[in-house]
């Protein structure tokens, strides 16, 4: 059975073991976590494997658009989000040859960078059969919107129907964002899943949105004359857009709240006060960077011990779809973070939102969650390893 040992190896569930050893099976799965420094230490029978840098298991990508990935480079840096979504609506229909190729590709480049499982948002059946044949687990969010338009419920319902139909379990029908799904639309979503699913929606990305919601004026009147649609029968309900998304979801699913860049402290606590089953903070830091060139306080989310996750977003909002890049942009803007939480963000609490966590997320015995070497970290034990720009995963199982 393959073995290997690292200066540090983190299982994420339980504390870092100096010089640790783990033990897998043929097919992958951990068997053992050993210690050395542990008084009922026995060695394997075969020395382990060294290897340079940390052991940790796969990454989780929370949140991405796999099947954006032609769009890479398309849409420029720093227009603001309702540019950007014009952009991925007139700019997304290209040959289907070209969409499926670089699916495929971008499938292929996620697993060498160490994701293990995505949290895939999908508008079309595009990725479902890259999806059955790839190593990487994935949960597809088949998403739905309107744009606010309740007569329009029905039309946009069935429209995406085929691609929910298309997607190999496990999957869910969400909704896009507060502003572009209507009451009308909310109740089909719900009613198409069970109950027990994850579900996910774009949370608070950019300042139009609260005022649209707060004040019913601001920059989207003019972006949804722009897909001919009108507000005229929208009436604002005087509170942050979350506020409104929680009271048309379902609070007993698993539920990602993603990008989150403008969300406060007291929308924290009322959402995980709301969530029955878990409610999951989705970050993608370099996409957040290239849309609106904004963050969200991560301080925030720390003070309230909210669950955080790591996405990409996708290549329409990206250079790259990394999981370790968005932890190094992290690292770099808002340093207080402390290394060990990034990689519980990054790995385990993903594991969680997706409900892959009985099998990926962890170094844990039973589990089959991959296997990373971290290479190239500042500092030399968990208090003061940080990333830096020549950090580079290498993927052993």
């Amino acid at each position: 059975m393959p073995s290997y040992t690292a200066d540090y190896l983190f299982p994420i569930a339980s504390d870092p073991i100096r010089n640790g050893i783990i033990v897998l099976d043929d097919a992958g799965r951990v068997t053992d976590l050993l210690d050395p420094a542990s008084p009922d230490f026995t060695a394997p029978a075969d020395a382990p494997e060294r290897i340079d840098g940390i052991l940790i298991p796969g990454f989780i990508n929370a949140h991405c658009h796999l099947e954006l990935s032609h769009l890479q480079g398309k849409s420029a840096t720093g227009k603001t989000l309702l540019p950007f979504l014009v952009d991925v609506v007139t700019l997304r229909e290209v040959p289907q040859a070209e969409i499926e190729a670089t699916i495929r590709e971008q499938d292929r480049r996620m697993w060498e960078a160490g994701i293990q499982a995505v949290g895939d948002i999908c508008n079309k059946p595009d990725t479902a059969a890259v999806k059955r044949e790839s190593p990487i687990s994935y949960y597809s969010f088949v998403e739905m919107f309107d744009f606010l338009q309740e007569d329009r419920a029905q039309a946009s319902y069935d429209m995406y129907l085929p691609a929910y139909d298309a997607q190999p379990e496990p999957k869910s029908a969400v909704p896009h964002a507060p502003y572009t799904v209507s009451n009308a639309l909310y109740a089909k979503i719900n009613a198409l899943n069970r109950g027990h699913e994850s579900v996910s929606i774009h949370n608070q990305e950019t300042v139009a949105e609260d005022e649209l919601f707060l004040t019913g004026r601001g920059d989207f009147r003019e972006f949804f004359a722009g897909f001919g649609a009108n507000l005229e029968q929208f009436t604002a309900p005087g509170t942050p857009s979350i506020y409104h998304a929680m009271q048309h979801m379902v609070p007993r699913q698993r539920t990602l709240f993603v990008h989150n860049t403008l969300t406060t402290p007291e929308a924290i606590l009322a959402a995980t006060t709301w969530g029955e089953n878990g409610v999951y903070w989705v970050t993608c830091p370099n996409a957040n960077l290239y849309i609106e060139n904004r963050l969200p306080r991560y301080a925030h989310f720390l003070n309230a011990g909210a669950k955080v996750c790591i996405g990409t977003d996708s290549l329409t909002s990206n250079w790259q779809l990394s999981v370790l890049e968005e932890l190094k942009t992290i690292n770099r803007y808002q340093s207080y973070v402390p290394f060990t939480t990034l990689l519980q963000w990054a790995t385990l609490n993903g594991a969680e939102a997706l409900q892959f966590d009985q099998e990926l997320g962890s170094l844990e015995s039973g589990k089959r969650p991959g296997l990373l070497a971290l290479e190239g970290l500042a500092g030399s034990d968990p208090d003061s390893f940080r990333f830096t720009p020549d950090c580079r995963i290498r993927r052993l199982i």
